[in-house]
């Protein structure tokens, strides 16, 4: 079962949002002198900058002080840092990457959009002078910065969480790296899960109008279509909206189910909308993305989604003795309120990414006056066992990770706490961005429309998930 603490999440989530809105600099960001003098105690000669961006406002601004988190466990497990204080914006001391110390010039403040993310990112590689960016958290964000990747190829950037597609398939900067798997990557399997399992050959399907959902229901989509199912219905609601209504009575009543794609506190006031509007939910009826064991959302209205199934890169559940490893460091450095988020993909995506960046930086040599070296390096970075506790990571030829995508089942609450526990059933090997090329370069990008609802040769995961079963 999924064993957290979800008071204990939450609380660390709702810091994060007001500790990341702080700032010396008066940007949104922990930019000062402090934090660059922390970041250099120890070692010598020139330091390797790099900037750190993700959102302290905004839809995801909670998950500012857990991202951070994640980037700042690869430097300590990997590059001998210690924290620099409580919050892990606080920084890191005394990290060293092939004999050279590492500063961070700053933990950038972005709100979920694309101006606000490029902003920062202009701010942390222009003013601050970084060498090398770990960002960011959003879709729109993340196409925004391989696109100002593609302008800047004298500099490396490596993805933090966010999801959209494009980032790597559409915009295709030979300097942008993405050390996790996209959001359609994520929705593996459902669509086999839904067709096959449950029986629905008519699915509506549902999410923010945005680039990330557009990717997350593309996967789903493609699936399902390939093995013969059909989408009569697409809906899209604005990023943070509150009132659902309008868009639930979109929601065609004459299909066997519908795919969620909406993210953060909107998903709580989705669900509880809908079943205002149409009663409980069943959950042979709905599945969800990546958000749907968010432990927030289980906490605000997990009762009502016991049975329903999502996926996404992380099984809080498993046993793994590197998966133990990894939530015991966080722990270690920044107590139980953290360590409670180190199963969020958000946490994990920045974990991942500094680790890979960590490894090509290693390989050389810390050089970072010619990147060109550090970005073929990166290129072939392969992580495992304790550097990717939730299966091995490596990348195609557009920088995009291969890996391995989780099914699980919100169940009924074991521990006694009131929230719904998590249990994964399903593993899905290797999976790749393409989805046995319904994807590519030249296909359309995820949009309201796109992809179409075609039949075809379905992606090879597609009867072949790992039956999975952890605890017991």
């Amino acid at each position: 079962m999924f064993r957290r603490s979800h008071v204990a999440l939450v609380a660390a989530l709702a810091a994060g949002a007001v500790a990341g809105c702080g700032s010396e600099s008066g940007s949104g960001s922990a930019s000062g002198d402090g934090a660059k003098k922390a970041a250099t105690d120890g070692g010598g000669g020139e330091p390797i900058k790099i900037g750190f961006l993700s959102d302290c406002e905004g839809a995801f601004g909670s998950f500012f002080e857990p991202t951070a988190s994640g980037a700042n466990l690869a430097l300590i497990k990997y590059a001998g840092a210690k924290p620099a204080g409580e919050k892990p914006t606080d920084g890191v001391t005394g990290a060293t990457i092939a004999g050279k110390p590492v500063e961070i010039v700053g933990y950038g403040c972005a709100d979920d959009t694309a101006d606000k993310a490029i902003e920062e990112t202009r701010r942390l590689m222009e003013q601050e002078d970084a060498d090398i960016l770990i960002g960011p958290l959003s879709g729109d964000e993340g196409i925004a910065v391989a696109n100002y990747a593609k302008e800047h190829p004298d500099k490396t950037f490596v993805n933090g969480i966010a999801g959209a597609q494009d980032s790597t398939l559409k915009v295709g900067a030979p300097n942008f790296f993405r050390f996790h798997p996209d959001g359609a990557q994520w929705s593996a399997g459902l669509g086999d899960y839904a067709y096959n399992k449950l029986g629905w050959k008519k699915a509506a399907i549902i999410g923010d109008d945005y680039s990330f959902p557009y990717t997350s229901l593309a996967g789903f989509v493609a699936e399902f279509c390939a093995i013969g199912g059909q989408i009569p219905k697409r809906v899209w609601a604005p990023l943070g909206e509150e009132d659902y209504s309008s868009y639930i009575s979109q929601i065609p009543k004459d299909v066997d189910g519908l795919y969620v794609g909406i993210g953060g506190s909107g998903l709580i006031s989705f669900i509880k909308q809908y079943e205002e509007q149409r009663g409980r939910v069943d959950t042979e009826r709905m599945l969800g993305n990546v958000f749907w064991d968010d432990p927030l959302v289980l906490k605000e209205v997990g009762k009502s989604l016991v049975g329903g199934v999502t996926s996404a890169m992380t099984a809080a559940d498993s046993d793994s003795p590197d998966v133990a490893a990894y939530i015991q460091g966080l722990k270690d450095n920044y107590g139980d309120e953290i360590a409670g988020a180190g199963p969020s993909v958000f946490t994990y995506g920045y974990y991942t990414g500094m680790t890979a960046l960590i490894k090509g930086l290693e390989a050389a040599g810390g050089d970072v006056a010619d990147q060109s070296k550090l970005q073929a390096e990166l290129a072939k970075v392969t992580l495992s066992g304790e550097e990717a506790p939730w299966g091995d990571v490596k990348l195609d030829s557009n920088r995009q990770a291969i890996s391995n995508v989780f099914l699980k089942k919100i169940v009924e609450d074991t521990t006694g706490d009131g929230v719904p526990d998590v249990q994964t059933f399903a593993r899905v090997n290797d999976v790749d961005q393409t989805f046995n090329g319904a994807f590519s370069a030249d296909t359309p990008a995820p949009d309201r429309e796109n992809p179409k609802c075609e039949a075809g040769e379905a992606p090879p995961w597609v009867g072949q998930s790992e039956d999975v079963s952890f605890g017991e």
